[in-house]
């Protein structure tokens, strides 16, 4: 019998680093599985309808929010984001483990509906260092990367808000740091024993 998988929340403000962690870490752990979420954000380059985003119109996703298909949704830079209920439900029950990648807004419906969440929450070693990935990575305008920026201060402010800190200085120790507490997450006992219920017995009877 498989136990039901672990909910796990990832936050972050832009150009952290978070979706290049993620993507990191679900090549790692196989039984990871990641949301993917639905937007009114329009496609970047390289971006596949799917894969990266469910993308959909405006009307689409209010639609959706009348009919609460979403478990958690959010507006954010004057995009809207919302993650599928039921299939974050489905997978959970197939005993994989869900890694959602929101903002503090979604995480914080996520909490009011569910307690067995564990939630982390990503910093960047400097503001300096937020600057130089936001600008290097080309995908924003000036005045876009600048309100990413102002928005970045908003969302720092909710971080004890969620269970565990990471700061993705280095790469390779925040992925080890990320890895660690997704492990732990999963190896909780009130999850395990459904899973190792007949060496659990075994044991216990001594045959």
């Amino acid at each position: 019998m498989n136990a039901q998988g672990s909910l796990i929340i990832v936050s972050a403000p832009s150009g952290t680093g978070k979706t290049s962690l993620v993507s990191a870490l679900r090549s790692n752990m196989p039984n990871l599985r990641k949301s993917v979420s639905h937007t009114t954000r329009a496609p970047r380059e390289g971006e596949v309808d799917g894969v990266h985003y469910n993308f959909v119109s405006p009307h689409e996703f209010k639609v959706m929010l009348q009919k609460k298909i979403f478990l958690e949704h959010a507006e954010v830079f004057g995009n809207f984001y919302g993650t599928s209920r039921e299939w974050v439900a489905d997978t959970l029950k197939q005993g994989y483990d869900v890694i959602l990648e929101i903002d503090w807004q979604g995480a914080q419906q996520i909490r009011s509906q569910a307690t067995d969440v564990v939630s982390i929450f990503i910093l960047p070693p400097s503001r300096q260092a937020l600057v130089q990935r936001l600008t290097a990575r080309n995908l924003d305008q000036e005045q876009i990367i600048l309100n990413r920026l102002e928005q970045a201060k908003e969302e720092v402010s909710h971080y004890t808000e969620y269970d565990y800190l990471i700061v993705n200085d280095i790469f390779e120790s925040a992925l080890a740091e990320l890895k660690a507490i997704v492990t732990a997450a999963r190896l909780r006992t009130a999850k395990e024993q459904a899973a190792k219920s007949a060496l659990i017995k075994q044991l216990c009877s001594g045959s």
